[in-house]
């Protein structure tokens, strides 16, 4: 069975704010936001634009990549998505063995 896909997005708010998020479509996931039946955090601040994506990948490291967008500044985020900063994807840690 082939794995879920899932992209990591962030959208630019009516007050000018950044939200990062995932989805497994991103147009249904906008139209959410749009709706008033997204993220809490658009619900008050839509309509939003989408200005960066990517994907398709698993769902486990587009939540990694979304956590790592959170953690930049603004500053580095509109780096990112003018493409000036790079970021490579986060790999997954490597399983600890048991002795």
């Amino acid at each position: 069975m082939p794995s879920p896909r899932a992209y990591v997005y962030i959208v630019c708010c009516r007050d000018g704010t950044l939200y990062i998020g995932t989805a497994r479509d991103i147009a249904q996931r906008l139209a959410q936001h749009d709706a008033g039946k997204g993220a809490k955090y658009t619900r008050s601040r839509g309509p939003v634009k989408l200005l960066w994506s990517e994907g398709p990948m698993t769902v486990s490291r587009a939540l990694r990549r979304e956590y790592q967008l959170k953690q930049l500044t603004r500053p580095q985020k509109e780096s990112f998505i003018a493409g000036t900063l790079v970021l490579k994807l986060p790999r997954r840690s490597p399983r600890r063995r048991r002795p």
